[in-house]
């Protein structure tokens, strides 16, 4: 019996703490925007010197082709149709550079789970995103990550990537919380990916095969 109002009590505190969390994130996470941007996701076949290099010219390779088949879409629903109609092309473009290596890669469109990143010019919050996935041979690498929709990746100023991520469906409050112009935004995707953390280890803290 005190075993389980010890449970009990943690489970209570642990939930009004995970509240509190999540009501202090819930300014910046308002717009769901997480489903304004679809994230690019390379992983290398190993992580020797040759295959990490291969992966950044797998990359480029695969923005290249995605760049004329996204031109002039403005939201990311559009952009998802249009990656998924092309999976084909990107996996051929992916390929085209692997030719003679030994391997293959494979191109998917799917959701995947994110921590919290930063980047030199802006930063992205923990949370699950639509993924263009590229595995390359055995896919036991370090990872490449960035956004292929907008195209935000290599954008040379605060100015040009907030131009880029409005004209792409995000409001410019999001665009600024990007880049870092919104003040507070990067405490604010921590605590988002603490609250996040937090549930997960509340799951299995309190699920039957925990205890």
């Amino acid at each position: 019996m005190k075993k389980a109002k010890r449970y009990t009590w943690e489970l209570v505190l642990a939930l009004a703490l995970l509240a509190g969390l999540i009501a202090g994130a819930a300014g910046q996470r308002g717009g769901a925007w997480h489903d304004k941007l679809i994230r690019l996701h390379v992983v290398a076949n190993s992580d020797s010197e040759a295959d990490q290099a291969q992966k950044l010219r797998v990359r480029d390779a695969v923005l290249a082709a995605a760049e004329p088949l996204l031109a002039g879409v403005d939201n990311a629903a559009a952009a998802r149709r249009t990656l998924q109609a092309h999976l084909p092309r990107l996996e051929q473009a992916a390929n085209g550079v692997l030719e003679g290596s030994g391997y293959t890669a494979a191109v998917t469109l799917r959701r995947e789970t994110f921590p919290l990143r930063e980047y030199d010019s802006f930063t992205l919050p923990a949370g699950e995103y639509e993924a263009l996935r590229v595995t390359i041979g055995a896919g036991e690498g370090h990872n490449w990550w960035c956004v292929v929709y907008p195209s935000i990746c290599f954008a040379a100023s605060a100015e040009e990537l907030t131009e880029i991520a409005v004209s792409a469906g995000l409001t410019e409050d999001e665009a600024a919380q990007l880049t870092g112009q919104s003040e507070g935004y990067v405490f604010r995707f921590q605590i988002v990916e603490l609250a996040q953390k937090l549930w997960r280890w509340l799951s299995g803290r309190f699920s039957p095969a925990g205890r």
